[in-house]
């Protein structure tokens, strides 16, 4: 079965419709989206994406000094006929990035890494691997101005396989351009700072987040693959114009919603950090994400007018449905500020 799905998989990246297009081809359906009246519910709001061909919608609000809301549409798993349901898990995809980058600005103060070292320095297998490995230093590999190139972007690489060697991908590639010289978004700096801080620590890095920042906020539904979750408690990820559900892929971290705002939260507010934490970190990444994995999309942002942490997770891709999480987004986001404002 596994096999069939992985085959059917495949087929789906042939399918997948770029981010530009998204953008610069919306369409005017989506677009007249902006114009609709708010609903006067938050119910309401993630209620009417799911009219969209959007199977399943999660979200999670928490503002100062009150409780956290939920709320859940749509199907958790469309073939059971499973409603979606907000404490459901949920492959975070690129979000990941953020626990990853608070991990090495942790070590950094802990003087176990340098972000003046090098590529070569920690990893000097790689040395004669990658372009420029003795020039290009962690800060670099944080901030995506590594000119590695990106895994993903490979025509060999296939979103619908995850047992794929991806960092071979990208061994003896030329670089997209000189260390430091420019910006551009690659996994394949991830997935060497999660080697690269696994060797100096002697144990998994995954342990290392475990015990420094999920366990310290209490944060128990988060885990670093699917191997490690019930099934059934993992949200079912689709493709629009497939039957399969996608789920079944080991890619990347898997959490709750409100796991993911507690982390977000604690990230913003500085809570996760010490002092000398926060300066490193502030000097190295950013404070939200976005993530994409084949059946699901999701994005984080903390909101200081508001005062809001505010996670959406989308159990759907293809088609305009990036554009459909930023419209819901937005749109939650201006509920709230509605909600907020004296005069409402």
């Amino acid at each position: 079965m596994k096999n069939k799905k992985a085959l059917l998989a495949m087929r789906v990246t042939a399918a997948i419709v770029t981010l530009a297009s998204i953008y610069l081809l919306a369409p005017w359906k989506q677009a007249l989206y902006y114009l609709y009246p708010l609903p006067s519910s938050m119910e309401g709001v993630v209620e009417e994406i799911i009219e969209q061909d959007i199977d399943g919608v999660i979200v999670y609000i928490k503002q100062k000094d009150k409780p956290a809301q939920m709320y859940a549409a749509g199907w958790h798993n469309r073939q059971a006929r499973i409603p979606a349901y907000p404490q459901a898990l949920f492959k975070i995809a690129s979000i990941a990035k953020l626990y990853d980058a608070a991990a090495v600005a942790k070590l950094v103060a802990d003087n176990k890494l340098s972000l003046q070292g090098t590529l070569s320095d920690y990893l000097p297998e790689l040395g004669e691997r990658i372009q420029f490995a003795d020039s290009i230093t962690l800060e670099m590999l944080v901030q995506h101005r590594s000119g590695i190139p990106n895994f993903t972007d490979h025509p060999s690489f296939n979103w619908g396989e995850s047992s794929l060697d991806v960092m071979s991908l990208v061994l003896d590639m030329p670089a997209d351009f000189e260390p430091g010289e420019d910006y551009a978004y690659s996994n394949s700096n991830y997935l060497l700072l999660q080697t690269i801080m696994t060797a100096v620590l002697g144990y998994s890095y995954e342990r290392y987040i475990e015990k420094v920042m999920l366990e310290p906020l209490g944060l128990t539904q988060t885990y670093f693959s699917v191997s490690n979750v019930p099934s059934s408690q993992l949200m079912s990820g689709y493709h629009v114009g497939y039957e399969d559900d996608f789920k079944f892929l080991d890619q990347g971290y898997v959490a709750t919603a409100e796991d993911v705002g507690i982390f977000v939260q604690a990230l913003n507010d500085g809570t996760l950090f010490s002092e000398q934490e926060s300066k490193i970190y502030s000097s190295l990444y950013e404070y939200e994400h976005t993530g994409w994995v084949l059946g699901y999309i999701s994005v984080v942002k903390y909101h200081p007018a508001l005062d809001a942490t505010v996670v959406l997770f989308i159990n759907t891709t293809g088609e305009e449905t990036i554009l459909y999480r930023d419209i819901l987004y937005g749109r939650i986001v201006d509920l709230l500020a509605k909600q907020k404002s004296p005069a409402h």
